[in-house]
C-alpha cells in the first residue's frame, strides 16, 4: 500500500489510522464512521474509503448504497408475483431452462426444463437453501465451493439494495444457523450480483452438464431476475438437455399447464423459515 512499516502486525490488514491516511480523512472521523456514529458521510468520503480499501466497482457501489437513508432508496414494491407474459416467454423456450428468482434467491417461477434440471433436490424453492441445506447440493454442483460463494455474494449484493428486507433477514438467519459454511462466507462481506458465468453440474439422469447462464433484471419488477441456462450448440450438454425432456421429472412438470391456477413453483416458503429481528444482528 506504499505505507511505512513499523514492525510485525498482530492481525492482517490495515490499521484504522492507515485507512484514514489513505482516504484523506482524520483518524477520529474514520473511527466514528466505522463505529456507526457518523451516519451521513458524503459521497466523496465514501469514494475515498473505497479507493483506500481497493474495492472493485461492484463492492464500491455496494458501499455507496449502504450509506443511503430510506428516503434516498427507490421505492419499488417487493412483489413476488411473476407476470403472465414472462411465464409464457419461459414456456416458449423448449430447450432452455429458465426461472425467476427474488432478492433472497427464492425461486418464484420456473419452466418445465428448469424444474426437471433441479429434480434431484428435495425442493426447487431457494437456490441458497439448495446449496447449503440440501444433501443433493454437494453432488449437483461440481464446483460446490464456487457455487456456495456465489450464492452468498449475491444475497449480500441484494441486501445492499434493500437493507430492510425481512425476507433476506429470514433466509440469512435460517442458513447461518443451519450451515457453518454459510455463516463463514457471510462474514466475508463479498459482493457479486448475478450476471454472466458458467456452471458445471451433474444431473442424476443425464450426467454432467457445462452450462452458460445469464441473469436479467425484470424491468417491470426490479426485485426479480430472469435466469437463463444455455448449452452451446452441438455439445454434450445440448444433447443432455434434449434427454432431460424425456425424463419423468420433465413430464411431471409439464402436467401443470401454462396459465393454470396451480402454482408454477413454490415461492420461497417464507412462512416456514426461521426469523431473526435484523440482519445487522448477524455475524
Amino acid at each position: 500500500m506504499g505505507l511505512p512499516e513499523y514492525g510485525r502486525r498482530r492481525v492482517p490488514g490495515l490499521r484504522r489510522e492507515e485507512v484514514a491516511l489513505l482516504a484523506g480523512v482524520s483518524a477520529d472521523y474514520y473511527v466514528r464512521l466505522e463505529q456507526g456514529r457518523e451516519t451521513h458521510p458524503s459521497p466523496q468520503v465514501v469514494a475515498a474509503v473505497a479507493l483506500a480499501l481497493r474495492l472493485d466497482a461492484e463492492a464500491t457501489g455496494h458501499l455507496h448504497r449502504l450509506c443511503l437513508d430510506d428516503t434516498q432508496r427507490p421505492g419499488h414494491p417487493r412483489d413476488e408475483t411473476v407476470s403472465a407474459q414472462l411465464l409464457r416467454l419461459m414456456d416458449g423456450w423448449a430447450s432452455t431452462p429458465a426461472f425467476i428468482v427474488g432478492p433472497a434467491l427464492d425461486v418464484l417461477a420456473a419452466n418445465s426444463l428448469a424444474v426437471a434440471l433441479h429434480s434431484g433436490f428435495a425442493r426447487f424453492d431457494n437456490l441458497a437453501r439448495m446449496v447449503f441445506a440440501d444433501l443433493a447440493g454437494r453432488g449437483f454442483y461440481r464446483d460446490w465451493d464456487r457455487a456456495a460463494r456465489s450464492c452468498v455474494a449475491e444475497i449480500r449484493a441484494a441486501y445492499g439494495f434493500d437493507p430492510g428486507s425481512a425476507r433476506i433477514a429470514v433466509v440469512v438467519g435460517e442458513l447461518s444457523s443451519a450451515s457453518d459454511d454459510f455463516a463463514r462466507l457471510w462474514r466475508l462481506h463479498e459482493v457479486k450480483g448475478k450476471s454472466l458465468d458458467v456452471k458445471h453440474v451433474r444431473h442424476p439422469d443425464v450426467g454432467d452438464l457445462h452450462i452458460e447462464y445469464a441473469a436479467f433484471t425484470v424491468n417491470g419488477n426490479p426485485h426479480q431476475q430472469l435466469v437463463v441456462y444455455q448449452a452451446a450448440p452441438a455439445t454434450p450438454t445440448a444433447a443432455a438437455f434434449e434427454r432431460l425432456r424425456t425424463t419423468p421429472a420433465f413430464r411431471r412438470s409439464e402436467a401443470i399447464s401454462p396459465g393454470s391456477d396451480a402454482p408454477r413453483q413454490p415461492a420461497g416458503e417464507a412462512a416456514t423459515m426461521g426469523w431473526c429481528d435484523s440482519i445487522d444482528s448477524l455475524p
